[in-house]
């Protein structure tokens, strides 16, 4: 393989007059300064032509090679499973992407919010709006009109497509007199829905084929929202080259699939968790994915059996509670399961590996990279360990000056590869890229072997009398513990030692909250872990809050521990 092409953090392209194909430059124009940008680095797998489109690669070439009868999608409708060809998909793609042009009057560059769930016009609205050569804001389901509002606001959003059974706050949005209104939001087409004024109904009689936009490779395609796990969202920006790019490091080097497998899990479209591992990785290399909307660990497990899908997608809690459920199920076909969104603790990997036999493919990414660029699989897993590089990347571990620290030592994460963050128009900007790496705000050690062990996120760490306490290793430990369902931990404000650990325990059903269970769990932490890591208060609670993605909201902790309550 040929040396990596670096290009500093100096402009946009990288193909020399490869000129833009949006005629509204509002997302281009307000992209960070030059100089605050990553470096980024090409490889053999990352090298793209000037002139791409990611959605005619993730569909329209399948077609064109002759593979247009494979299975791009599966769902459940009728309580039968369809299936979804890719010249199907193409077809559909297409009369989506002349309603948005045609009758929705829209020019590359324009945002079109998307929102819906995990279902098959979401999908294809996200590849229409790409196809098209506009710009896919992707939004939670759950989301509620204030939130919608900051998104809509800050992207300048003009059109959207949403699913008709999530109108409601969206509507809020669109009326005038309202306290959420948004002006800019002109232009709305529901799907799943019926009327003379649903999306269907403009695309019927819509040509089944659509001449994509000649977007170049660095033309924006998505901007994707923070999931909030920090507080306030941040619109991060991705090129159609993005796209690939997440596409081609770890799902090639590290996750391995095949044309022939099928795809499924619970991240939604909106995050880009979901958006790889639902709908790009799949489509990518002509395998198929099964798509369903409201999951449950139990539900999970049923449409693997039912689906016969060889690959998921998760977050650890889900693991956790599937591992004693999977005995139920007929879920032989499951091959590989990846695990990313929060810390993987080690008592739910071997309870998943001991219940399925497969070996936890752990990964750490974010919305900033687009994606995952740290985890191993199989035999390369080790103990503890997220797991090495993604080939296409460069890791190190930094102090405060950005200088590299030695084996062993804890730092600062900093990486850097063909994908990075590009914050709209946010000051933030700067913090997050330094020197020309990106810094994802998390603590690691690495050992010798290239091997990356997660500590905590760096506003996790726990500074108490003076000792450095990692939350989710206080966190790791009382998952194993029997009484345990599920736990957060945080620092909270103290005037003797400055912070001490708190944890907020959710107990599994039968288990008592009371004095005596806090001393047995602070008793088995002084014996696991060294005793000055112990939680010195501990709260019992029934539900701890996440984001929809199922991310831990530690800053929502952190305030409850900070002004007392429950969270």
């Amino acid at each position: 393989m040929a040396a990596p092409t670096i290009v500093p953090n100096a402009g946009a392209s990288t193909a020399p007059g490869a000129a833009t194909a949006h005629v509204d430059t509002f997302a281009r124009d307000r992209l960070p300064p030059a100089g605050t940008w990553p470096v980024f680095q090409f490889n053999d797998d990352t090298r793209y032509p000037a002139r791409l489109n990611a959605a005619v690669e993730l569909v329209d070439r399948h077609v064109s090679e002759g593979n247009g009868q494979r299975v791009a999608v599966r769902h459940e409708r009728d309580g039968s499973i369809e299936t979804v060809t890719y010249a199907q998909l193409a077809a559909l793609v297409s009369r989506i992407a002349h309603v948005l042009v045609e009758d929705m009057r829209l020019v590359p560059g324009n945002r079109v919010l998307l929102r819906g769930p995990n279902n098959l016009m979401m999908a294809a609205s996200w590849l229409a709006t790409v196809k098209s050569g506009l710009i896919a804001v992707p939004t939670m389901p759950l989301l509620r009109a204030k939130e919608l509002r900051q998104i809509i606001d800050k992207a300048q959003v003009s059109a959207a497509l949403c699913d008709a059974r999530l109108r409601e706050e969206l509507d809020a949005n669109q009326r005038a007199d309202g306290e959420h209104y948004c002006p800019t939001l002109t232009t709305v087409r529901y799907f799943n829905g019926t009327g003379a004024g649903s999306l269907e109904a403009a695309m019927d009689g819509k040509p089944d084929t659509f001449a994509p936009c000649d977007t170049a490779a660095d033309d924006i395609c998505l901007i994707a929202f923070t999931s909030g796990t920090t507080g306030q969202p941040k619109g991060t920006v991705h090129f159609h080259r993005d796209v690939l790019a997440m596409c081609d490091l770890f799902p090639r080097h590290v996750l391995k699939p095949t044309p022939d497998d099928v795809f499924c899990g619970t991240p939604p479209i909106a995050f880009t968790f979901g958006l790889g591992g639902m709908l790009c990785f799949p489509l990518r290399i002509g395998a198929s994915t099964a798509l369903a909307e409201k999951l449950t660990p139990e539900t999970l497990l049923k449409l693997i059996q039912d689906h016969r899908a060889t690959v998921v997608f998760t977050a650890p809690t889900f693991y956790r509670q599937m591992s004693t459920l999977a005995k139920n199920f007929d879920i032989g076909s499951l091959k590989k399961s990846v695990s990313a969104g929060e810390a993987l603790p080690d008592a739910t990997r071997q309870a998943w590996k001991a219940a399925t036999g497969i070996e936890m493919t752990d990964g750490l990414g974010g919305t900033e990279m687009m994606h995952i660029f740290v985890s191993s699989a199989g035999a390369d897993v080790r103990p503890g360990a997220v797991g090495r590089v993604v080939p296409g990347y460069e890791a190190r571990i930094v102090d405060d000056n950005m200088q590299p620290v030695p084996p062993g030592t804890v730092g600062k994460l900093a990486v850097r590869g063909p994908t990075g963050c590009r914050y709209l128009d946010d000051p933030r900007q700067e913090a997050y890229v330094r020197d020309g790496w990106n810094l994802p705000g998390d603590t690691f050690m690495a050992d010798a072997d290239g091997y990356y062990f997660y500590q905590a996120r760096s506003d996790d760490m726990i500074i108490s009398a003076g000792y450095n306490i990692a939350g989710p290793e206080v966190e790791g430990t009382l998952m194993k513990h029997e009484f345990v369902a599920e736990c957060g931990v945080v620092g909270a404000a103290d005037a003797e030692r400055g912070q001490v650990v708190t944890a907020y325990v959710v107990l599994r059903p039968g288990v008592e909250a009371g004095e005596t269970t806090r001393t047995t769990l602070q008793d088995y932490c002084k014996r696991e872990i060294a005793p000055y890591k112990y939680p010195r208060r501990i709260e019992f609670v029934a539900a701890l809050p996440r984001t929809e993605t199922g991310k831990l909201q530690r800053f929502r902790l952190r305030q409850m521990a900070n002004e007392g309550g429950q969270p």
